[in-house]
């Protein structure tokens, strides 16, 4: 009783059963950083490298968070992340990849309509199996992009916000021209969904003012074909990881924060970064003493979190055109459906079947087994020859406890500032994670990567101001010796 009518600052340093990561005054700073995807692991290893002592806690029991990259087939195959997007030196991960050597395979140039892939890199099918003609699914593309073009006046003489959906609507009402018909309209569709894709949400459920506003890298999109994680395996080396290790309170007072795992154990620390998934936040599956301040909380609540799971099929031998991409044209985009060719790309007889939003949801619903049956439907009705796969992975990113979700997107009529507010520090405590990256790089691997390196600067210059002169040498970046005109990035298109 004597405890609790103590200041929390003074509860925090008395806990007897915390670790305290830097023990004693005037020692090494120190910063815990919660989450392993790559914007934590950035973080950390920014930190690490500026001299300051790091614990990361990750509660799943690997390193990744939505990277992660599967080895069972016998191949590299990621089940989430696995587009560089923007193949070029001024991805900030550009100097990363070169330096480990990892290819990319590029698989659409600048500005395309699907955003990953050239429209001479698809082979569509209705539903009955049909292949449609390449000169329908090419025209019906241009219309696609001549209907997104009008959603900008729409969105212009409309001064409330509204969905991506009901813009096009009143598109189609003004321009009953650009509506198609039969087989067109199912084309149509499909764009539609490789749209949904993008953010992996519904068109119904995103932004109109704000859907078109990101600023996408020069150099096309490019897969890794060696997976994703050998980024996160080199990033991560040297830095105290604790794995299987779920955050459930982050308390803070008195320039210490203290994190509880598990509902037991206790670290403290002069900081905290904090880059778990905004689907986590939103479930408040973190508790936080003292409460976090309204605008940071609805800032939380303004974004939404997409949903994009994947069914990966190994098989004996390649039955499929040699096409990057395989798409089920329906009279819904919900209908629609499309297949990632690896072996394109990788030499691996593997198909990745790609599904985004509330359908994203319903697959969840199923068994493994039910799941891939379902895919296996739409398969066999663009190649009647399909063989049973041999092995196969689903992932269901949307239930998962660790993510809730794939990443951030605009919902309708969400406040201009909400990522300057989610990307703002409370006290010692600062935020990463792709949603509070900068230059509207959400939703990307390199987005959150950054995002994680201007969380640490930010921690640093808190540690600077609050400890002093820490007299430790300047941070650098990860192989910030590897500059551009050294080595190439490796990119190939068969």
């Amino acid at each position: 009783m004597e405890d609790a009518n103590l200041p929390l600052s003074d509860r925090i340093l008395k806990a007897s059963n915390a670790e305290c990561i830097d023990s004693r005054t005037g020692s090494t700073p120190s910063v815990i950083v919660i989450g392993g995807g790559i914007s934590g692991v950035a973080a950390a290893r920014f930190l690490v490298n500026a001299s300051v002592k790091v614990l990361l806690l990750e509660s799943r029991d690997r390193l990744g968070g939505r990277i992660h990259t599967d080895y069972s087939f016998g191949c590299p195959v990621d089940m989430g992340a696995s587009w560089l997007h923007g193949v070029c030196n001024e991805n900030p991960l550009a100097p990363l990849i070169r330096s480990l050597g990892l290819k990319l395979y590029r698989t659409s140039g600048d500005n395309s309509v699907l955003y990953d892939h050239d429209l001479e890199s698809c082979s569509l099918f209705t539903l009955d199996g049909r292949q449609v003609p390449q000169q329908i699914v090419i025209e019906v593309g241009e219309i696609f992009k001549r209907i997104l073009k009008e959603t900008e006046k729409v969105r212009e003489n409309h001064s409330d916000d509204m969905s991506v959906l009901q813009a096009i609507s009143i598109v189609l009402d003004e321009h009953p021209h650009l509506r198609q018909e039969g087989l067109a309209h199912e084309v149509l569709q499909w764009y539609l969904c490789r749209m949904e894709a993008w953010f992996a949400a519904d068109a119904d459920m995103i932004s109109v003012k704000t859907w078109d506003q990101e600023q996408v890298l020069s150099g096309g999109h490019g897969l890794m074909t060696q997976g994703y994680y050998p980024l996160i395996d080199a990033l991560s080396k040297g830095i105290d990881i604790r794995l299987n290790h779920r955050v459930t309170k982050i308390s803070s007072g008195f320039d210490k924060v203290k994190v509880t795992v598990n509902g037991c154990s206790d670290f403290i620390a002069d900081a905290a970064i904090i880059t778990v998934p905004i689907g986590v936040l939103k479930a408040n599956l973190i508790e936080f003493a003292p409460k976090l301040p309204d605008w940071k909380m609805n800032a939380i609540s303004d974004l939404g979190v997409g949903n994009e799971n994947k069914i990966a099929l190994r098989f004996s031998n390649v039955f499929w055109p040699d096409a990057e991409l395989l798409g089920m044209v329906a009279p819904s985009s919900f209908a629609c459906g499309y297949f990632l060719n690896l072996h394109k790309a990788t030499g691996h007889p593997v198909l990745v079947y790609m599904i985004a939003g509330r359908c994203a949801y319903d697959i969840e619903k199923l068994s493994d087994e039910a799941a891939v049956n379902f895919v296996m439907l739409q398969l066999k009705k663009m190649c009647p020859d399909a063989t049973e796969p041999v092995q196969y992975l689903v992932s269901r990113w949307g239930t998962d406890p660790h993510s809730l979700g794939c990443y951030s997107y605009d919902l309708v009529g969400k406040p201009e500032d909400v990522y300057d507010r989610l990307r703002t520090p409370v006290g010692n405590l600062f935020f990463g994670g792709e949603a509070v990256s900068m230059e509207d790089h959400q939703g990307s691997v390199h987005g959150a990567y950054a995002a994680g390196i201007m969380a640490g600067e930010s921690c640093q210059r808190h540690l600077l101001q609050s400890l002093g002169d820490m007299g430790k040498s300047p941070s650098v970046s990860y192989r910030d010796d590897v500059n551009d005109a050294s080595v190439p990035l490796q990119i190939s298109r068969m």
